[in-house]
């Protein structure tokens, strides 16, 4: 083998150790820095908030927080996208708060939003983060019209509630007064005359 092979192949050793040691240092150096590691994710009403799965289609809905750092502060806005001018948003007249606090565990979600039908575009930044912040895009399709609540009824009922009113003797009221009950009614009075009557009468009658 010829002698001057070796310096060659001791160079090349010698850059591959080299290239090794940048590349296991590349994850410290594109390491997300505080503030850049964490993302909001589209849940409708219903989801855990620890689902971590981000729903681009939903009626009514809320924002789950994931992965920040604690206590970091997080700012959303939603808005109409394409852009339209008088389009709806949210907040809308600073209704509803648009900042969110993280908890202990890296998440916190927001109360529950609704808006009209359409696509939108959600941005979030944080106090601890940099540049213009994040973005998401999802569309709101509810059903038309909108489903609601079965209102309860609030009608009172229409027959007896309850006993009998003071000094009111137990009789029922006209309307729950039958022809039967009245017949019958009647018949206990006479009978209970003519018992009063034999009481009256002298002994020996």
């Amino acid at each position: 083998m010829p002698t001057t092979s070796l310096p060659r192949r001791a160079a090349a050793l010698a850059a591959l150790t080299l290239a090794g040691t940048v590349v296991a240092g590349a994850p410290a150096a594109y390491a997300q820095p505080p503030g850049d590691n964490g993302d909001v994710k589209i849940h409708a009403v219903g989801t855990p908030f620890e689902d971590p799965r981000n729903e681009p289609k939903v009626c009514d809905f809320y924002l789950a927080a994931f992965n920040f750092d604690p206590g970091e502060k997080v700012t959303w806005s939603i808005k109409t996208q394409p852009p339209v001018p008088g389009g709806a948003e949210l907040p809308t007249n600073g209704v509803p708060d648009n900042t969110i606090t993280i908890g202990p565990d890296g998440m916190a979600q927001t109360i529950p939003l609704d808006l009209p039908n359409g696509q939108y575009k959600l941005t979030w930044k944080t106090d601890l983060g940099h540049g213009a912040g994040k973005f998401k895009v999802f569309r709101v399709d509810c059903p038309t019209p909108k489903p609601t609540p079965t209102p309860t009824p609030t009608s009172t009922p229409t027959g007896p509630n309850g006993g009998p009113p003071a000094g009111g003797g137990g009789l029922a009221r006209g309307d729950a007064f039958g022809p039967v009950a009245g017949a019958a009614a009647v018949g206990l009075t006479a009978v209970a005359g003519v018992v009063w009557l034999r009481r009256r009468r002298p002994h020996g009658a």
